[in-house]
C-alpha cells in the first residue's frame, strides 16, 4: 500500500505473501502444469503411441514418447513459476529429494492403460516445502476427472469436497491394489494378500493399473483401501496428500511413515488400516526387485 514519508517522498510498504497466498499460486501452477501435460496426453491418446520398454528386466513396463513429451510439458510450467525449484519426475527430471522446493511428477500414471487405448491414466504433480507435501493435482485429462488437494485445506474432486468412506469393517468394502512389474516374489506375495483379504470377506478386489487414481478414489469413498508392496515417489506423492486431506490414512504395509523413494504403501479411510495391516503386512517381500 502506497504511503507518505516525511520527507514527502512516496514510498510503498511491502507486504510479504501468507502462506495460504503461496500455496495458491503453487496450486495454480501445479494446475496449469497438469493441464499442459494433459494436452499431450490426449493428442497421443486420440492418434495412437508406439510404445517401448524401459529395462530388459522389466519387460512389462512400458514408456512413451507421450511420457517424455508430457513431462517435458509439465516442467515447462513449473520453471517459468519457479525457475529455482527442484523436480524429481519419472522420465528425466532426478533432481535431490531434499530440496527445500521440490516438485514431484509423474507425466502419465498408466502407461499400459493409455498404451491399449483405455481412458483410465492420469497426470500427477506435487509439490513438496521442506520434504513436506503442500499440494498436489491429479488429473485424467481423458475424463476430465480433476482432483486436489492442500495441506489443511481439504481434497475436492471436481470442485466437491470428498471425504474417505465411515467403513469400519472389511466387509463393508472393495479394496484396490496394484501390482509391480516384477512376475515372481512380489506378484506372489500380492496374490497371498488378495487371497487373505477375501477370506477377511472384503466385497471384492479391483486392480486399474493408475495408482494416483487409485488413491484418489480412496479419498472420496469409493475404496476402503488400497495397497502395493513397490511404488515409486511419482506414484503417490500427489495421492498420499488428497487422502490425508479426505480423512484417511497413508502409511508403508507395516505401519511406518512413506519416505519419498520408492516405498510400499498402505492407504485406507483409517477405521480399517490396523485391521489391513494386519493381513497385508505379513505378505510384505523381504527384497524389492
Amino acid at each position: 500500500m502506497p504511503f507518505i514519508a516525511s520527507d514527502g517522498a512516496i514510498g510503498i510498504n511491502y507486504c510479504p505473501m501468507t502462506e495460504s497466498e503461496s500455496r495458491m499460486q503453487e496450486l495454480n501452477t501445479a494446475g496449469d502444469a497438469a493441464r499442459a501435460g494433459g494436452e499431450v496426453l490426449v493428442k497421443y491418446f486420440r492418434t495412437g503411441v508406439v510404445a517401448d520398454h524401459k529395462g530388459d528386466s522389466e519387460t512389462y513396463n512400458l514408456v512413451s514418447i507421450a511420457d517424455v513429451e508430457a513431462e517435458q510439458a509439465i516442467v515447462e510450467v513449473i520453471r517459468r513459476k519457479f525457475p529455482d525449484h527442484a523436480v524429481l519426475g519419472e522420465e528425466s527430471h532426478h533432481d535431490d529429494v531434499q530440496s527445500e522446493h521440490l516438485w514431484v511428477v509423474d507425466p502419465l500414471d498408466g502407461t499400459n492403460n493409455f498404451v491399449h487405448g483405455i481412458p483410465h491414466y492420469a497426470v500427477s504433480i506435487a509439490y513438496y516445502h521442506r520434504g513436506k507435501p503442500k499440494c498436489g493435482v491429479i488429473f485424467n485429462p481423458s475424463r476430465g476427472d480433476w482432483y486436489e488437494a492442500t495441506a489443511d485445506g481439504g481434497a475436492f474432486h471436481n470442485g466437491q469436497q470428498v471425504r474417505v468412506c465411515d467403513s469400519g469393517t472389511l466387509d463393508e468394502v472393495i479394496v484396490s491394489v496394484g501390482f509391480y512389474y516384477d512376475r515372481g516374489e512380489m506378484m506372489e506375495a500380492t496374490l497371498a494378500a488378495v487371497r487373505d483379504l477375501f477370506y477377511a470377506q472384503i466385497h471384492g478386489i479391483r486392480r486399474f493399473g493408475t495408482a494416483a487414481l487409485d488413491l484418489a478414489q480412496v479419498g472420496c469413498g469409493l475404496f476402503g483401501a488400497f495397497f502395493e508392496y513397490q511404488l515409486s515417489p511419482w506414484d503417490f506423492a500427489a495421492g498420499v496428500l488428497f487422502v490425508e486431506e479426505a480423512g484417511g490414512r497413508v502409511t508403508t504395509c507395516l505401519g511406518e511413515p512413506v519416505p519419498l523413494q520408492k516405498s510400499d504403501l498402505l492407504v485406507s479411510n483409517g477405521k480399517l488400516h490396523e485391521q489391513l495391516q494386519g493381513i497385508v503386512g505379513p505378505h510384505l517381500p523381504d527384497s524389492m526387485p
